[in-house]
């Protein structure tokens, strides 16, 4: 991951802080969120949201809520944009699933609420030629995709909400995709666009070696949990 250099102090006081982090509990390590957010060494760390955050631009893009939009386009036959408070409005799917990293950390149990990609993509009217999805990010840099049938999966929703509570920007708020059944480099962050095309398109992460199929428990073949 790019990001700015840390210094030996730095690091080893930050170890420091994670290990006061366990010991006081959730506060001391909400601190810790808030504090060193955007600093490359906090992705070794345990945080007050049970996260750890990674960026692919050695930076954490931030845009309110009231100013962010989402383009829904491609091979479609109704293309719109959406606000934050239009995509709220439409019927939400909630979800309890785990979110899995392919480096090997898992948070259980996690609460996301948003709207299922399948309804987004009924509105828009897929035409017969589109076969995959396209996602964007605002970060400028962050691409992710699936095929067709993968985002029309019950579990894949485009969330915002985390855990009772709206997405953080180091969360990839305030609107990210959630792909429940794949590891989370599939769950772009800071969602802006979603486009629908002809032909898979390997993402940030594919054009560099990641699987495009990230079903957990098979691509990394050392994870056992279930589909």
């Amino acid at each position: 991951m790019d990001g700015a250099p840390v210094g030996r102090r730095v690091f080893l006081g930050m170890l420091g802080l994670g290990a006061a982090g366990i010991l006081w509990g959730r506060r001391a390590q909400d601190g810790l969120e808030h504090v060193f957010a955007g600093n490359p060494v906090t992705q070794l760390l345990p945080t007050g949201g049970r996260f750890r955050y990674y960026t692919v631009t050695g930076g954490f893009p931030s845009k309110p809520a009231e100013k962010w939009r989402m383009t829904v386009d491609g091979l479609v036959d109704r293309p719109f944009a959406l606000t934050f408070d239009e995509l709220a409005a439409m019927p939400p799917t909630a979800l309890t699933k785990d979110f899995q990293c392919v480096t090997g950390w898992r948070v259980h149990d996690v609460k996301w609420r948003g709207v299922r990609l399948a309804d987004l993509l009924d509105r828009a009217g897929v035409q017969p030629r589109g076969t995959a999805i396209v996602f964007g990010s605002f970060d400028g840099a962050y691409t992710e995709s699936l095929t067709l049938e993968q985002a029309r999966r019950d579990d894949v929703i485009v969330a915002y909400q985390l855990d009772g509570k709206p997405i953080s920007s180091l969360h990839g708020g305030p609107v990210r995709l959630y792909v429940a059944p794949m590891y989370g480099y599939k769950s772009c962050k800071w969602l802006e666009s979603i486009e629908v095309v002809d032909k898979l398109v390997p993402g940030y992460w594919e054009v560099r070696g990641y699987d495009q199929d990230a079903w957990i428990g098979r691509s990394n073949g050392r994870d056992d949990a279930p589909v």
